[in-house]
């Protein structure tokens, strides 16, 4: 018996979470089987609503649906529960592709992580998460890869600027949080980013901090260079920045008591040599700059358990968009690093370059309507201009015809007399 090809893709995606590999996987294979999976949050009344969508082009109709933002200026909370876990000695990797076909000028196209104890449906701003990732654009100057860990009840943004894609394409996010602390951002399975928590959050209070007994000492010269001494300022250094023109001369007709007392203009004196500096010199009791000496910080203390997250449950798109149309698609969340670049090859990969095509073709075909209708346009204004200027012959020859009139007029009167 052969199988619908939405139930082997469920059998598949169980038979790789039984392996532990894949914790969540959601393809929107399935019509609208999605909304039993995925809870609205009930904490405003106006969220944004969600439709299933493949977009305006894309490189496969059904394989390309996914979760479409479909109201503009609003506020979006929805969520999909899973088995709980812990990635403990493990890597973790979130991955989802995101389209703004909308153009976006301002909006969220990135994801949260929750603990399983969340109340989905009072997801809200406020909710506190885990981790959240992913793409956030607002006017031309925020472009940039969310990536930001909640350590000890606090947030955490990395403190590196990563750059989003910002066209009209679907595009493959991924973030790996390794269990030895270290992390990688990668765009359409490319790295863009890598580092490690220590070095690029600001979880752990800095390893060494500036010694509070230590002072510059009192004689500490750190003048590289210094007036020489020897040096003496010219006795004919002195001279006014302007002085009035020789040349200039009263007019012949200036009243004085008219005009008031006549002054010659002033131009610049070039005898001018500024204000006077003694020449530098090297100086020889030069130390250097001091350097604040650093002690071990007694507030630092080493966490080599800063990636873990103990009870991971919850995924969730929690953001604010002013235009709507993303599309969010290929969420998984696994500890196979080489499983999320396989699936995002075999997902976003297959579909990425037809999804070009369509969309060049599409402006393609808009650019010579736009042709089209531009010069049927001129065409148009042009007859107009051809119809008013038969209009005025036609007004000319009434003219003369009855010219023409008159004279007759005038010739039939003469025989007459």
């Amino acid at each position: 018996m052969k199988l619908p090809a939405v139930t082997l893709v469920l059998i598949a995606s169980i038979a790789v979470t039984a392996d532990g590999a894949v914790r969540f996987q959601e393809q929107f294979l399935d019509g609208d089987g999605w909304k039993s999976r995925w809870l609205e949050s009930k904490h405003k009344s106006d969220y944004g609503q969600w439709k299933l969508s493949a977009g305006k082009f894309y490189g496969d109709a059904e394989a390309d649906k996914g979760l479409q933002t479909s109201q503009d200026a609003r506020f979006y909370a929805l969520s999909a529960r899973f088995e709980p876990f812990s990635n403990e000695g493990k890597p973790l990797v979130v991955q989802f592709t995101v389209k703004h076909e909308q153009k976006i000028d301002c909006g969220g196209g990135y994801v949260k992580i929750f603990p399983s104890d969340l109340d989905q449906s009072d997801v809200h701003g406020e909710s506190q998460y885990y981790i959240m990732f992913g793409p956030d654009i607002c006017g031309y100057s925020t472009k940039k890869v969310h990536v930001i860990f909640n350590y000890k009840g606090q947030n955490h943004l990395i403190k590196k600027d990563i750059k989003c894609k910002d066209d009209e394409l679907t595009h493959l996010y991924t973030l790996i949080l390794n269990p030895d602390q270290s992390y990688e951002v990668k765009i359409d399975n490319e790295k863009v980013e890598s580092g490690t928590l220590e070095d690029d959050w600001d979880m752990l209070p800095p390893k060494k901090i500036k010694d509070p007994e230590a002072k510059k000492p009192s004689d500490w010269d750190d003048r590289a260079k210094i007036d020489d001494p020897s040096d003496t300022k010219p006795e004919d250094w002195d001279q006014p920045e302007t002085i009035p023109d020789p040349d200039a001369k009263k007019p012949d007709d200036w009243d004085e008591d008219m005009d008031g007392e006549w002054e010659p203009a002033m131009i610049t004196n070039p005898e001018y040599k500024g204000e006077w500096k003694p020449k530098q010199i090297d100086n020889p009791d030069y130390k250097g700059n001091w350097v604040h000496p650093e002690i071990d910080n007694p507030e630092y203390t080493h966490d080599a358990t800063m990636y873990k997250f103990d009870n991971i449950g919850v995924l969730g798109l929690d953001l604010w968009q002013v235009k709507s149309g993303t599309i969010f698609d290929n969420f998984l969340i696994t500890d196979d690093v080489k499983e999320a670049e396989e699936f995002g090859t075999k997902t976003w990969g297959a579909t990425k370059e037809p999804e070009k095509k369509m969309k060049d073709e599409q402006e393609d075909m808009d650019r010579k309507l736009r042709e089209e209708e531009e010069k049927s346009k001129k065409d148009s204004e042009g007859d107009e201009e051809d119809g008013e200027e038969d209009n005025e012959e036609a007004e000319d020859d009434g003219e003369n015809n009855e010219e023409v009139d008159e004279d007759t007029e005038d010739v039939q009167q003469k025989d007459e007399l």
